[in-house]
């Protein structure tokens, strides 16, 4: 990108503020990086639930803001329903104002992508994950009938859809997982770690004296690990465990009410929930997906103190030696006991910023970004 001519559009899946979910992280702190790089970003969002937000003025020349259309059968459709509930005739309007290149935010918004309006753009696209993988694992761990059978139909539009692709001039992968697979589909794919919040190592030496999980409860993923740790990991630990995370399944919250070690915090802002990061002495880490790159895992180790993860958390990060890994409930049960009497080390911190720094510096991504686009 020519410096005569750093003006960019980004359509986003949602409102990227407040920043408060894996997708609108790296979104928002992406923006916020190619902000500071003197980009000029005409920024469009989907609006589901969120409210319009005047941060994003601070770093975006426009904003402009869609109403994510609903269904009432959100199986009628051979598009996916996340790509279709994005088509506003407005936005290709406005996506034709200029010819500024356009960066699309997840498979989410391509409805526009192959548009003969936007032939000769230059357009790239960011995945958050191999959507219809993802899909199929929410479908693993959903309970509700209706629910399974949306997200099994929703994995097989997603992965018809991804062929989709071909028309983008640059895939952006969030992981080197997913770089390589995309790699073998597509011509022009780069491996763009996740954008995140932390400008600096903030990780303190010393000791805290709880265990702590965080997460979108409201997500079967982590739902999902939640109810893991509370039946089969908390019994048998000496130390009280923190889950945080809006939306908990009454389930968990059942299961919680019966353990009086474990506590639940429902409506923690996202500063407060990075404090409580920072002053546990353990962050625990599992999951059952493998998707994408998990921001939680990012913040955790920029933030915190002694990591336990499991093999899904860390697998194709290259952060896996920044982590002690625990892949059953014993083995989280005797990590997480074990570490909770060794103070984390001011040589732990050294050693977790200078690999850190060098693979997930946001402004050092923010150009290799810049450097792809014409």
């Amino acid at each position: 990108m020519q410096d005569s001519n750093r003006n960019l559009h980004i359509v986003a899946f949602d409102v990227p503020f407040p920043a408060n979910y894996g997708g609108v992280i790296d979104i928002f702190y992406r923006i916020k990086a190619l902000h500071a790089l003197g980009v000029r970003i005409t920024l469009h969002c989907y609006k589901y639930g969120r409210e319009e937000s005047l941060e994003l003025n601070k770093y975006c020349e426009t904003v402009h803001y869609y109403n994510r259309k609903t269904f009432k059968n959100p199986i009628y459709s051979k598009l996916p329903y996340i790509v279709n509930s994005r088509n506003s005739v407005e936005l290709l309007e406005n996506l034709k104002i200029n010819v500024s290149p356009i960066l699309f935010e997840g498979l989410h918004c391509c409805y526009y992508l192959a548009h003969p309006d936007l032939k000769n753009r230059f357009k790239i696209v960011r995945t958050h994950n191999i959507e219809h993988d993802y899909y199929a694992n929410l479908e693993k761990v959903e309970n509700n009938f209706f629910k399974k059978y949306f997200f099994r139909v929703e994995s097989e539009r997603l992965r018809k859809f991804e062929s989709r692709l071909k028309h983008a001039n640059l895939v952006a992968a969030i992981s080197p997982s997913d770089y390589k697979y995309f790699s073998k589909k597509f011509p022009k794919v780069m491996y763009l770690p996740a954008f995140h919040p932390n400008e600096e190592m903030r990780s303190v030496n010393g000791k805290g004296d709880f265990v702590f999980y965080h997460g979108n409860l409201g997500v079967g993923e982590n739902d999902e690990a939640a109810k893991y740790l509370v039946k089969n990991v908390a019994p048998n630990l000496k130390y009280p465990l923190i889950i945080a995370g809006a939306n908990p399944s009454n389930e968990l919250r059942k299961l919680i009410e019966a353990n009086k070690s474990i506590s639940l915090l429902e409506n923690l802002n996202s500063q407060e929930m990075l404090e409580y990061v920072k002053n546990a002495q353990v962050n625990v880490l599992p999951t059952f997906q493998n998707t994408g790159i998990k921001l939680k895992l990012i913040n955790s180790l920029f933030l915190g103190r002694h990591c336990v993860a499991n093999k899904l958390m860390t697998q194709n990060t290259g952060l896996e030696n920044l982590c002690h890994m625990a892949n059953n409930p014993l083995q989280f049960q005797k990590q997480i006991n074990s570490l909770m009497k060794q103070p984390f080390g001011l040589d732990q911190i050294e050693k977790r910023k200078q690999q850190l720094l060098q693979q997930f510096d946001n402004k050092t991504n923010a150009a290799k970004l810049l450097a792809q686009i014409i």
